[in-house]
């Protein structure tokens, strides 16, 4: 991992997660790159440049990750 420093990020999360629903994914912007954690393990936190995560968001709206009805990817 990068040294980034994690201590002042202000972590997001969903408007839809409730505090009690369980695991959801949150993110913070730091600088020049976004920090992607599960809530549940707040210390595993993976880093992305702006053109990984504009890449990754690209492919979200174009619905690259979407799951068919067995679960499964649907593209």
């Amino acid at each position: 991992m990068s040294d980034v420093d994690l201590s002042e990020a202000v972590w997001l999360r969903s408007s839809r997660s409730a505090e009690d629903q369980g695991p959801t994914v949150e993110v913070a912007f730091v600088g020049d790159q976004i920090a992607v954690r599960d809530s549940t393990d707040p210390a595993a936190v993976l880093l992305f440049t702006q053109a990984e995560w504009d890449a990754f968001l690209a492919g979200v709206n174009d619905g690259e990750f979407d799951l068919d009805d067995e679960g499964e990817l649907a593209n």
